[in-house]
């Protein structure tokens, strides 16, 4: 089978130390390509480089929201922005980088950890998508306990649907519907195998809107087990066993999935 994982933090200190053998059992899985995600402009810079040194994976330059806001960190483990991070600045790197780059992410909205600056959150979002709808390449959409705003922005946005990616999306199960009929992608993390919420999201989504993702070192389908790129085989099954078909058709339509949108 050829598999992927469309989001993952390998730059986490918890990969510092054998980050080579996880890269080489992702290979042994039959996991083709790894998209790597940065938050801020050091974690880009890292993501970079990474992939440059392995051909497995693929970058994907991200401004998360908290850290846009000059915040502190809502999980450790990540390198930190030093000094605020100027947005447009940044955008102006992620532009140079474009031909190294499959996807812009992840960027959106989080009113878990920040609830008091959703106005800013907003403006600093609604720049990245018009950024994005200009730069046409997938964006990955972060937007934790702010499902609703996330969906109503990008809804009356521009931004081509197909290209954008709902990174563990965990909205109610009328704008999951909402948001599959209108033509939107979803992720489905390996702790699908526990969750309900997940596995309610695959009977919605069609086959060609879904994407495996681990979301590493956190989602695992192994409780209190760091989370690795190799892990995705867990959520193919889970998706195979709710669809009704075969790990190997399930595989198949993600990888062809993959081709289509982080080109």
């Amino acid at each position: 089978m050829d598999l992927v994982d469309v989001h993952c933090h390998l730059t986490h200190e918890k990969f510092k130390k054998d980050l080579d053998l996880v890269v080489e059992r992702a290979r042994k899985a039959g996991v083709k390509a790894i998209v790597c995600s940065g938050v801020n402009h050091p974690t880009n810079v890292e993501v970079l480089e990474l992939a440059k040194k392995y051909d497995l994976i693929k970058a994907s330059l991200g401004l998360y929201p908290i850290d846009l806001l000059g915040l502190g960190p809502d999980e450790v483990g990540l390198a930190r922005q030093t000094e605020k991070i100027d947005l447009s600045e940044e955008l102006k790197f992620i532009k140079k980088h474009k031909q190294d780059i499959v996807a812009v992410g992840e960027c959106g909205l989080d009113y878990h950890w920040d609830k008091e600056h959703h106005t800013q959150q907003k403006k600093n979002f609604e720049q990245i998508i018009s950024f994005v709808e200009k730069l046409k390449k997938p964006l990955v959409v972060h937007s934790r306990r702010a499902e609703l705003d996330a969906f109503e922005m990008l809804e009356s946005s521009s931004i081509k649907k197909s290209l954008v990616v709902l990174h563990c999306f965990e909205g109610r199960k009328h704008l999951l519907k909402k948001a599959a009929d209108a033509g939107y992608n979803f992720t489905i993390p390996c702790n699908v195998v526990r969750l309900q919420h997940f596995q309610t999201l695959i009977g919605i989504a069609s086959l060609n809107q879904i994407f495996t993702e681990t979301d590493a070192p956190w989602l695992s389908a192994f409780p209190g087990k760091r989370n690795e790129p190799a892990f995705v085989a867990e959520s193919i099954k889970k998706i195979a066993e709710l669809k009704k078909i075969s790990p190997d058709k399930v595989a198949r339509a993600i990888w062809k999935n993959y081709g289509q949108v982080f080109k």
